[in-house]
């Protein structure tokens, strides 16, 4: 199973109580497990944190209608990862061209804070993934807490392979390279740690990379 199909999913109490109260609150919004964006038969998989509140939480599409996928999805398009007009909900006829986006936790957690006990939970979903896509080459982790947990499902320890942005990891016993980028969120972006720029030139690498 690629992702937790159930609404009911007890694995991480505190993320099924929040669960339950978005139900409440936001009557509209998917409010469960967020499916992953783009086709297993992609060579590159980009992995986040988790759904935003009123992002992928709401749309059931990662990084859909959230201030990272304003810059995740534009730069996608702008080095031929994707086509049409990203419209910030499901249905907006936005394709991923060799991509596919997922998280590490594909439920929203409270204040977008996971603990290591919810990555635990949610790592069968994103070793299945992985292993269901056969021709990936590259991983693109943004965040630390995506890197650790992209390691960690593939079973290598975090203290051999430092977070840095921009860094690239082979991983020789999967034939992948992990790449890091810092987050795309609104806080990197408004404190400067991360520039347009600067990963423009991460998605630039990609290309290279392929």
């Amino acid at each position: 199973m690629l992702y937790c199909s159930s609404f009911d999913c007890q694995k991480c109490p505190r993320l099924s109580e929040f669960r339950s109260q978005n139900k409440q609150k936001f009557t509209s919004y998917h409010n469960g497990p967020v499916e992953s964006f783009g086709d297993l038969s992609a060579a590159i998989l980009i992995v986040g944190l988790a759904p935003g509140l009123h992002g992928a939480n709401q749309t059931n599409r990662p990084f859909t209608n959230d201030y990272a996928g304003d810059i995740l999805y534009p730069a996608l398009k702008k080095f031929g990862f994707a086509r049409g007009n990203y419209g910030k909900v499901k249905n907006d006829g936005f394709e991923l061209i060799n991509v596919r986006v997922t998280n590490s936790v594909r439920c929203v957690p409270p204040q977008n804070k996971v603990t290591a006990d919810e990555i635990k939970a949610c790592r069968p979903y994103l070793q299945a993934e992985i292993a269901a896509m056969p021709n990936l080459k590259i991983i693109l982790s943004l965040g630390s807490v995506s890197h650790g947990a992209v390691l960690q499902a593939l079973g290598y320890k975090k203290s051999a392979f430092k977070f840095a942005h921009g860094a690239e990891h082979k991983l020789f016993n999967h034939n992948i390279i992990l790449i890091d980028s810092y987050h795309t969120s609104r806080y990197n972006i408004n404190t400067n740690v991360l520039t347009a720029e600067m990963f423009d030139k991460i998605i630039s690498r990609l290309t290279e990379l392929l």
